[in-house]
């Protein structure tokens, strides 16, 4: 999604969701750094519009798409990114996002199960969203200003994640990626238009895979 040391494990609280809060700066930083930044790939490209193979194997190649992933995500300056971003047919996310209260959250989801909300707590936010295979595009869109997944860690293990307000919006539009698809397919088909309108008169900021 676009933005608006040692590797230490995220721990996990005793109500089951991952603690993704402590040590970012270094967490990231240790991804990144093992990582090679790959270009991103944008709507149109095939491999972004179905649904992604489930992550079967969790081992060092699985761990060096994360690391690939995370720099990645930071030469493109988003807060998330889905592995068919970069060409990879494989469901795993990860991001660097911060809440609306501005705390960060950094981690990783592989496999990853949205979690139906009781009508309660489907409060609706329409702020804008941008993508990273969208670039330079931005629309309104609504969305739950509350959102769980679930889904494995890089080693294998259950995981939970919730997040709040624009980390909320970050991890419903991640698992979409992984199913194919773009926010701009929640869109009408007017406003649709006018992101791919946007997208086509601005200049991206990083590297893309051009279309065939």
């Amino acid at each position: 999604m676009a933005q608006q040391d040692t590797e230490q494990q995220v721990g996990e609280v005793n109500d089951g969701y991952v603690v993704d809060t402590e040590d970012c700066e270094a967490r990231e930083a240790a991804y990144r750094e093992r990582g090679t930044a790959r270009p991103i790939t944008v709507v149109g490209n095939p491999v972004l519009h179905r649904e992604c193979k489930d992550v079967t194997e969790f081992g060092d190649e699985l761990a060096a798409l994360i690391d690939d992933m995370f720099a990645s995500q930071r030469a493109a300056e988003g807060v998330g990114l889905a592995a068919n971003q970069i060409g990879v047919d494989q469901k795993v996310f990860v991001y660097d996002c911060p809440d609306d209260e501005g705390v960060r959250h950094v981690g990783v989801v592989v496999n990853p199960k949205p979690v139906d909300l009781p009508a309660d707590r489907r409060v609706l936010d329409d702020s804008n969203e941008g993508c990273l295979s969208v670039p330079t595009a931005y629309a309104a869109l609504a969305r739950p200003d509350y959102a769980e997944v679930t889904g494995q860690d890089a080693q294998g293990n259950p995981i939970k994640v919730r997040g709040t307000g624009y980390f909320a919006r970050c991890l419903q539009h991640e698992t979409d990626h992984l199913y194919g698809y773009l926010y701009i397919d929640r869109l009408s088909k007017r406003d649709r238009k006018d992101a791919l309108r946007q997208m086509e008169e601005g200049t991206p900021r990083y590297e893309t895979v051009p279309n065939a």
